[in-house]
């Protein structure tokens, strides 16, 4: 049986007993049902894992004993920054999850003139919490140790105009180039996906005028949350760590 991956947010500087948060202690009391002298494998997001054992379970609280700490990296050598329009339904839950198992390390929701989501600044602030802990969950999924950050939602253009070093991508179906004409070496990318609608032709025109590049996927339009997840899976092919 696979040891459960569990995230404690505390920064655990040593070894010994640990009370976990109540997210950590609810995952392992509630819905695992585990129960003292079982193993867990804790990671904080600084890059290391914890072995430990469960020293105690109680309705409200779980203490574990720290046995060892492990240095163990699985980023990808490609710094990825995703800014996704906010989709709707589940499509923006499925998009950060499927993306954080790909290696993105930083994702921005982004708001566009077509964005079909409208929601008041206390539900975005809530969805940003959904958000956060959706990416925690995909990372103990799938072993990543350094949890990817969700960034305030903002608006397309206040994300395009942001200082950045690495390669800028735009998707457009209409481009000349595709992922595997890029230069290489690409160390730093950011990849706008926008709305299920498309970016409107004053969007477009923006993204050009803060140097994003246009590259295409292939001769098929997809939906946006399939254009990210294979866009991402293309990049990591051709500079990342996928093959």
């Amino acid at each position: 049986m696979r040891i459960p991956r569990i995230y404690h947010p505390q920064i655990l500087p040593q070894l010994g007993k640990v009370m976990l948060s109540d997210d950590a202690a609810g995952h392992i009391g509630r819905a695992l049902r585990m129960k003292e002298g079982q193993q867990v494998l804790l990671f904080d997001g600084s890059g290391a894992e914890f072995p430990a054992v469960i020293s105690e379970v109680s309705k409200k609280s779980v203490e574990v004993e720290l046995t060892g700490r492990i240095e163990r990296s699985c980023e990808s050598p490609l710094d990825l920054h995703l800014g996704q329009v906010v989709s709707r339904g589940d499509k923006m839950e499925f998009t950060i999850q499927k993306s954080v198992e790909l290696g993105v390390n930083t994702i921005t929701p982004l708001i566009s003139e077509r964005c079909g989501v409208k929601l008041d600044p206390k539900r975005f602030e809530k969805k940003l919490i959904q958000w956060q802990k959706i990416a925690i969950s995909a990372c103990e999924q799938c072993g990543r140790n350094t949890v990817p950050v969700i960034r305030p939602i903002m608006s397309l253009e206040e994300w395009c105009s942001e200082t950045f070093d690495g390669l800028k991508l735009n998707l457009h179906p209409r481009a000349k180039y595709s992922i595997n004409t890029l230069p290489t070496p690409v160390e730093k990318v950011r990849l706008l996906i926008g709305p299920e609608g498309g970016l409107s032709s004053e969007e477009i025109d923006m993204t050009q005028d803060y140097q994003f590049e246009e590259t295409l996927l292939g001769p098929r339009v997809l939906r946006t949350e399939t254009a990210a997840l294979t866009a991402i899976t293309a990049l990591q092919v051709r500079f990342g760590d996928l093959g």
